[in-house]
């Protein structure tokens, strides 16, 4: 089987879409005979690689069985090649914010109501990265039927690597003798929690423990998620929080190493935010396969990510109380817990959802 691979957003742009397709076409690769057509220039090259795929696809699609677009902007371009090659199979990969944008108001939302949902109907199959990205397309109107839940990938190779506190420290620039180290790692966006987290959790917590947030921020211009990153500051900066709180956005892939394979404890402490969701939470198994203890928000794709006690903890979002003895209890449990706690979630995160194993669901489910 051929396949005609299509990502609108790829490496060396960061970000989980990216990070997604990338690893989803190499491993396919391993298996299969695929041919990638992907836009690494950024949103500003969008609309020339939308022309310009347009029409290598019309005629690779000739040459190729399938069509698997990497996110619903792709859609429909899809629709229009399937218009045109009715006897092809076209599939795509469905993330969260590929529904979800529908429901937001503003002329681009409307845009995108008006053609990506339905295009997204007219697919043979749509990959859902978790069940609540199910209920939100079947919601708008997609059949039920045509999805079908694929989780994210993680590959170990890529992120587990032996890194020393003392690493740690020098990234972060302070000392950590007898401290605790919390990372929230994702963009920085309201649903994320990390303004949340930074508000109403850390000043429970002794000052011992440190919080880091890193990841990207969004830019002005960018449809979808708004940045964060500055309410962020301002809440450091009224709860007196600037000794404790680092804030690293766009940080280096070796140094998102060295925090991923040093730190104490992983939090992902979404909240519930109108227009947007949590479609899987790939930043739980990435810490989760380093061997890190994960504690996160019980909340959407959050949920399909992590398995209660195996390879994290899952809590009530948005309850601070809540938050800060879960993280007091892990903390005094002391480090052996922390250690066999992250073994076991390393373990578990191989077995599940490895890109290996992930890949092949694909295949299986297009063949």
């Amino acid at each position: 089987m051929r396949i005609l691979f299509l990502s609108h957003s790829y490496p060396p742009i960061i970000g989980g879409v990216e990070s997604h397709n990338c690893n989803l076409a190499s491993h396919l690769k391993e298996i299969s005979d695929v041919t990638v057509l992907a836009n690494s220039k950024g949103k500003k090259a969008l609309p020339f690689f939308l022309m310009y795929t347009f029409v290598r696809s019309f005629f690779a699609m000739t040459q190729h069985d399938v069509c698997l677009c990497g996110s619903g902007v792709l859609a429909p371009l899809g629709a229009v090649l399937k218009f045109f090659h009715p006897k092809k199979r076209f599939y795509c990969v469905t993330h969260g914010l590929d529904v979800t944008y529908a429901e937001r108001s503003g002329f681009l939302p409307l845009i995108y109501r008006k053609i990506n949902i339905p295009s997204l109907k007219r697919m043979d199959m749509l990959f859902m990265v978790g069940n609540p990205t199910v209920e939100e397309a079947v919601e708008q109107g997609v059949p039920r039927n045509k999805c079908v839940v694929i989780p994210n990938g993680v590959d170990s190779g890529e992120l587990q690597e032996k890194h020393s506190r003392a690493e740690l420290k020098s990234l972060l620039k302070t000392n950590l003798e007898d401290k605790k180290v919390i990372l929230r790692l994702g963009r920085f966006v309201p649903h994320k929690g990390t303004s949340w987290f930074i508000k109403n959790v850390m000043p429970l917590l002794p000052d011992s423990v440190i919080f880091v947030a890193a990841g990207n921020r969004v830019s002005k211009n960018t449809a979808g998620d708004k940045d964060d990153y500055l309410l962020c500051e301002k809440i450091i900066k009224e709860k007196e929080l600037k000794k404790r709180v680092f804030l690293l956005p766009s940080l280096p892939q070796k140094d998102l190493k060295i925090l991923l394979n040093t730190v104490d404890l992983v939090v992902s402490p979404n909240i519930k935010v109108p227009g947007t969701m949590e479609g899987f939470g790939i930043n739980v198994i990435e810490a989760g396969v380093c061997g890190r203890c994960v504690v996160a928000s019980n909340l959407e794709g959050l949920a399909d990510a992590i398995e209660n006690g195996q390879n994290g903890i899952l809590i009530e979002p948005e309850n601070a109380e809540h938050w800060q003895k879960k993280i007091q209890a892990i903390f005094d449990a002391g480090d052996e817990f922390i250690e066999k706690f992250g073994n076991r979630a390393a373990d578990y995160v191989e077995k599940h959802f490895s890109w290996d194993s992930i890949a092949k669901q694909f295949l299986d489910q297009m063949k």
